[in-house]
């Protein structure tokens, strides 16, 4: 089998392999074939791939004649590839949707890894737990940098400065990196989520955990956050709404699968928020954790600075490729046999939760389910 990757358009400065995992595939007996200049932006040139096994080809090459195509965007694949091919990256098929059934159209056979099932045996996988962990550090020295005044306690002759409040809404994995970022730097760090579960983790790294009574059951989401009820919501309104007049800086990371984020900081929040503060919102994507939230851009209100940005992780551009291909890399030892030929097993439950089209049908459940809300 022939693996290609693709080039990245910008801003995307990921890659999707790196050349320790060509090695490792091409012992597989895998052919890879690397689009030139696909790793500069990671700072990974061509002579790297080539001497880990891969041929560099240009763009039409790859596409015309390669198996697999590896790109991490939707948009870097396109609808111009031919008919039958195979193709893997992070695609959110569910704000997707219309991409994916043109591509299912097709006849391409699409794995978008941000849907695999998050079990003890993906964790591997788990591309969206990798790049989380570099997006929830990136948010707080974002932060800190935008900041006007002194992440830490500040005591000199000329007087002291209060260390500053942190407030991070989520404490899934960016919200985990984020509160031990943060209080390395210094800062009192207070922390919301629905999940009652996550409050010990969250006080192991030395924050305040705040409860709100009475959120609806996570514990069969599979890792992910579920819709509250509008009582729920309006109590959580509440009791954030006094943690964000103290806050100096707020970093949210409230995400719902194939939803809208909620709306968690209000303009009437912000507006009573003090000047200088920041909030960066990771979940600008999917419309974002503020009223006034615009994805890759910065908006000010009331000298409160608010950044959208939901592509921290590739700021940090060379490890976020080395992590992401390692999962990458995990994943396709599903997907190829001992003589390096795909074989696709729609039997194992994370292939199977992770493939979105096949024989020209839309196969994911949840993308299905989607799509006939729509019809």
């Amino acid at each position: 089998m022939i693996i290609g990757v693709l080039k990245e358009q910008s801003p995307e400065t990921r890659v999707s392999l790196v050349p320790e995992v060509v090695q490792a595939l091409t012992k597989m007996q895998v052919q890879v074939w690397v689009e030139k200049d696909a790793g500069v932006t990671a700072f990974f040139n061509d002579d790297a791939y080539q001497k880990a096994g891969a041929e560099i080809k240009d763009r039409n090459t790859i596409v015309q004649q390669a198996e697999l195509l590896l790109a991490i965007q939707p948009e870097n694949i396109g609808n111009d590839i031919p008919n039958d091919k195979i193709i893997l990256g992070v695609y959110q098929p569910l704000f997707n949707a219309a991409q994916m059934n043109t591509w299912a159209q097709k006849n391409t056979t699409v794995f978008s890894l941000d849907t695999i099932p998050r079990t003890t045996r993906a964790q591997a996988m788990d591309v969206l737990s990798s790049q989380a962990n570099i997006a929830g550090y990136k948010a707080v020295l974002l932060a800190a940098t935008q900041y006007c005044r002194y992440f830490p306690m500040f005591m000199t002759a000329a007087g002291s400065i209060p260390p500053a409040k942190v407030l991070i809404l989520g404490a899934g994995v960016a919200g985990l990196q984020a509160i031990a970022t943060a209080r390395r730097l210094g800062a009192v760090v207070e922390v919301f989520d629905t999940r009652p579960a996550v409050k010990e983790e969250v006080q192991s790294l030395g924050a305040k955990f705040v409860e709100v009574e009475g959120a609806a059951d996570a514990s069969k989401a599979g890792g992910y956050a579920v819709e509250q009820s509008e009582e729920f919501q309006q109590r959580q309104k509440q009791r954030i709404h006094e943690s964000t007049k103290k806050a100096d800086i707020i970093i949210t990371t409230a995400q719902i699968p194939g939803k809208k984020a909620p709306i968690l900081i209000t303009k009437e929040m912000i507006a009573d928020m003090r000047a200088g503060s920041v909030i960066i919102d990771l979940a600008a994507a999917t419309g974002g954790n503020t009223d006034l939230t615009r994805n890759n851009e910065t908006v000010m209100q009331n000298g409160v600075t608010i950044i959208g940005n939901s592509t921290l992780a590739a700021t940090a551009s060379s490890d976020a490729s080395k992590v992401y291909a390692k999962n990458v890399l995990n994943f396709l030892k599903l997907l190829i046999d001992k003589d390096g030929n795909f074989a696709l097993n729609m039997d194992d439950d994370l292939v199977k939760g992770t493939t979105i089209t096949y024989q020209k049908e839309i196969v994911n459940e949840r993308v299905k389910a989607l799509m006939a809300s729509y019809s």
